[in-house]
C-alpha cells in the first residue's frame, strides 16, 4: 500500500462532563489546535486536499458536516474537500484507512484524517437513531447498546471477573507510568489547558477492583427481548471505558518527495463487519484480514495498540493470540483514558507510533472495534 503517515497527534482525554478539561472548547477547536500542531512540528496541513473525520454523534454541536466546520475553523485549504462519517467505535480509523487509500491510488497528495468526539456535548446514543428502538428487525440485528454486548460476549467466551480486573488494573498502571516516559506521550498536545489524561483513575488497586459490583443489569430490562435470553453481568464501572472528548489528527499522503521525511508508511488497512449479536468480534476479524494483506502475524509486531473495548475485548485477545503482553498497550488504554468514540481509532494510531518511536521497534498494529458487528486494523512500519 503506497501511503505514509507524515505525522500524527492526538488531545489527552477530557471527562465528558460539564466541567471536564475540554468541554469549554468546541469540536472544531480541538480539530484546528491539532491543525496548528502538526504545522508548528514542521509539516504543512493547511495545504492539505482533504479533511476526513470520524464522529458518532452527529447532531448539536458535532452537526452540519464537522469536518467541514473544522476545515473552516482551521484555515484548511479553500478548495480541500471534507466529509465526516460515521463507523461507530472505529470511524477515526475508518477515516484514515480511507484517505491512505486515497493517497495510494493518487486521489490525493496530501489529506488530513482523524476524528473527534465531544460526549461532554452530545452524549453516547445521542443522535437518537429509530434503529436503536426498532424492533421490526430479527433479533438478532437489533440494536443493543455495546455494554451490554460486553457482557454478553464474557459471558459466551468465558472470559471471567478475574481477568477483567487483572487487564484494568495493568491499564490504570500503565497509563500512570506513560506520564513520566515523554516518548510515549510525544504526540499528544495539550488543548485548552489539559495536558494529561484526565480521566484516568491512577489510585485503582487488586482490592478496590474487587470490591466494585456490575453495573448494566438495570440497562439490560430495556432491551430484554433484543438480547434474547439472561446475562450473567460482568463487567463494573472500571472495566468500561470512561465516556470522554477528545480528537486525533493524522496527516496522511502518497510517496515522500525530496526532503520529506514520513513517520510511518502503512503497510496494509483492513476493515471487517460482523455478527451484531457478536458485536465486539469484528476488530479482531479485520486484525486477521490485514496481518494476511501484510504477510505479517502478530509475533511480528513490535508495539500493538489493541482497543480496550470493555475489559473483555483485551483479556479475549491476550488469553486467545500469541502476542506478548509486554508489546500490547504499552502506555495504558481506553480503560484508563477514556473513549471519546469517533476519536478512538486516530487517537491509537498515534499512540501506536509514540509506542514504536520509544522502542525503537519497526512494525505496529492497531485494532478498534464497535458496536453491531464493527472492527477496523491497521499495519504500520515506523521509518527511521
Amino acid at each position: 500500500m503506497d501511503a505514509w503517515i507524515y505525522d500524527a497527534v492526538r488531545t489527552p482525554r477530557g471527562k465528558a462532563r460539564p466541567d471536564g478539561g475540554l468541554a469549554a472548547l468546541s469540536p472544531q477547536a480541538l480539530v484546528g489546535g491539532l491543525v496548528d500542531a502538526l504545522e508548528q512540528r514542521g509539516g504543512a496541513p493547511r495545504d492539505s486536499q482533504a479533511l476526513v473525520l470520524g464522529c458518532v454523534g452527529q447532531i448539536g454541536a458535532q452537526g452540519g458536516n464537522i469536518a467541514l466546520v473544522s476545515k473552516l475553523h482551521a484555515g484548511v485549504a479553500e478548495d480541500a474537500f471534507a466529509f465526516t462519517l460515521n463507523n461507530y467505535c472505529v470511524s477515526g480509523l475508518t477515516a484514515i484507512g480511507h484517505v491512505a487509500t486515497m493517497a495510494a491510488a493518487g486521489g490525493v497528495r496530501r489529506a488530513l484524517a482523524g476524528g473527534v468526539e465531544m460526549m461532554s456535548r452530545v452524549g453516547f446514543m445521542g443522535d437518537q437513531a429509530a434503529y436503536y428502538a426498532d424492533d421490526t428487525f430479527p433479533k438478532r440485528s437489533r440494536y443493543i447498546p455495546v455494554v451490554l454486548a460486553a457482557d454478553r460476549l464474557a459471558q459466551a467466551e468465558g472470559v471471567t471477573r478475574e481477568a477483567m480486573d487483572a487487564v484494568t488494573l495493568t491499564s490504570q498502571a500503565r497509563t500512570a507510568a506513560a506520564e513520566a516516559t515523554p516518548a510515549l506521550i510525544a504526540s499528544r498536545i495539550a488543548v485548552g489547558g489539559l495536558s494529561f489524561e484526565e480521566c484516568a483513575r491512577p489510585q485503582t488497586s487488586a482490592e478496590s477492583l474487587a470490591a466494585m459490583s456490575p453495573a448494566f443489569a438495570p440497562l439490560a430490562e430495556t432491551y430484554a427481548e433484543a438480547l434474547d435470553g439472561p446475562i450473567d453481568h460482568r463487567h463494573t464501572l472500571a472495566h468500561a471505558p470512561p465516556v470522554a472528548d477528545g480528537a486525533g489528527v493524522a496527516l496522511i499522503g502518497g510517496a515522500p518527495g525530496p526532503g520529506e521525511m514520513p513517520r510511518a508508511r502503512i503497510l496494509a488497512y483492513a476493515e471487517s463487519g460482523g455478527d451484531p449479536h457478536a458485536s465486539l468480534l469484528a476488530g479482531f476479524s479485520a486484525m486477521d484480514k490485514v496481518l494476511d494483506r501484510a504477510g505479517l502475524t502478530l509475533a511480528d509486531m513490535d508495539r500493538v495498540e489493541f482497543m480496550e473495548a470493555f475489559a473483555v475485548t483485551i483479556a479475549k485477545f491476550l488469553r486467545d493470540r500469541q502476542a506478548d503482553p509486554d508489546r500490547v498497550n504499552v502506555g495504558g488504554g481506553h480503560l484508563a483514558k477514556g473513549h471519546p468514540m469517533g476519536a478512538t481509532g486516530a487517537i491509537l494510531l498515534s499512540s501506536l507510533l509514540d509506542a514504536l518511536d520509544a522502542s525503537g521497534g519497526r512494525l505496529g498494529l492497531v485494532v478498534a472495534s464497535g458496536a453491531s458487528g464493527v472492527g477496523a486494523a491497521m499495519v504500520v512500519e515506523r521509518l527511521n
